[in-house]
């Protein structure tokens, strides 16, 4: 297996971008990747979870790899519910590992705000057990809610203790432009948000938004004549778990986000400890707390504890959500796990600006399918 590095990023505000198609976010970001690169590309993969049900789009490798002016090289679609981002990057990774190709394009896309209302809550109902969650009406901010009731109950916590990444992320996404949502929080607006899913709030669930972004990747060898500042991919791992809450032997431990975050800890030769940032799939702050435990930061039922500012803050512990995570740069759906990678790499080239951790070499991400059926864990590392 060859080494791999990131040499080209690019992305887009997330939001509502009514007036701009599916086929021209990703152009945006594929344009800014490859000027970033100043290179060319044999391979598209693309991370999307849900073009065919919210924008009427299917064979997305053909239609963006044209649209992009690739006609002509390979180029498919690969999807994990709201982890196909992070299913891009690790087929991506692996093409060039493996030496299929010696440059390679990760994409990852979504545009929800196409369809609104009841239309696109059935479409987010597809990436549950349709025969035995989705059928009964179940939605992921529902399962959300079973998980974060049954781990008040069982730590005795209430929705307080869960407020600190909602303020942490928003206040990391203030600082970044490309954020949805750049108002800050207070724990005290927290607790009084309206609900959507009790216990869950409007202030515990991240927001929908449009988005793209993409990396270029290639080897180490070849990365070191191309810029100076390559990020090296030390690690690539996915794991899975049962898709239905109620097939898990224990539904507060996120077996598939523990089993990959072990295999990439055990490819790249580090721990918990080595980590200077972990960008972590926030996409309800109950999945912040349950991933902090599997991914060994914390002990079970302590991961609420690291919800402040030493924990988790720029300065802290583990910074987490760096800048502003799903919930306040917002969650682009397929596009999340790549815009994950994007900032991990501005991160390690001290490129990050006001949401710049300082000192950073060596950063996770983790992009989490649902609420755990799927886990893909990456490990980028700065290079001289």
């Amino acid at each position: 297996m060859r080494d791999v590095s990131i040499i080209g990023v690019g992305q887009t505000p997330v939001g509502e971008h009514w007036g701009v198609s599916l086929r021209e976010l990703a152009l945006h970001a594929i344009q800014a990747a490859l000027g970033d690169a100043g290179i060319q590309v044999e391979m598209l993969v693309i991370g999307n979870m849900l073009a065919g049900e919210l924008s009427g789009q299917a064979h997305l490798g053909s239609l963006l790899a044209d649209f992009a002016g690739l006609r002509g090289i390979e180029a498919v679609r690969v999807e994990a519910a709201d982890a196909s981002g992070g299913a891009a990057l690790r087929y991506g990774y692996l093409a060039v590992a493996g030496g299929a190709v010696d440059f390679a394009l990760v994409l990852g896309i979504e545009k929800f705000t196409d369809v609104v209302g009841s239309q696109r809550a059935a479409a987010s109902a597809t990436l549950l057990d349709a025969d035995y969650e989705a059928a009964q009406g179940l939605t992921p901010a529902a399962q959300a809610a079973l998980l974060m009731r049954r781990y008040m109950y069982e730590y005795q916590v209430d929705t307080s203790a869960f407020a600190g990444f909602s303020v942490n992320a928003h206040t990391n996404g203030a600082m970044n432009p490309n954020a949805m949502y750049r108002n800050r929080i207070k724990a005290e607006a927290f607790v009084k948000a309206p609900l959507i899913a009790p216990p869950v709030s409007l202030f515990d669930a991240a927001p929908e938004g449009d988005g793209a972004a993409a990396l270029i990747l290639t080897t180490t060898e070849r990365a070191r004549g191309v810029t100076n500042r390559p990020v090296r991919i030390s690690a690539s791992a996915v794991a899975t778990d049962t898709l239905a809450l109620h097939d898990r032997p224990d539904p507060l431990f996120l077996t598939a986000a523990n089993i990959s975050a072990q295999k990439a800890y055990q490819q790249a030769g580090v721990g918990p400890a080595d980590l200077d940032l972990f960008e972590l799939h926030d996409s309800f702050t109950i999945l912040s707390a349950l991933t902090l435990e599997a991914c060994g930061f914390a002990g079970r039922g302590a991961g609420y504890e690291l919800a402040c500012e030493e924990g988790i803050g720029l300065k802290g512990k583990i910074p987490i959500s760096t800048f502003g995570g799903l919930k306040a740069r917002g969650h682009a759906g397929g596009a999340t796990g790549v815009y994950q990678a994007v900032e991990a790499t501005l991160q390690l080239r001290g490129q990050a600006g006001s949401n710049q951790v300082e000192e950073a070499r060596i950063a996770m991400i983790q992009n989490i399918g649902g609420l755990g059926g799927t886990a893909f864990t990456h490990i980028l590392e700065a290079i001289d």
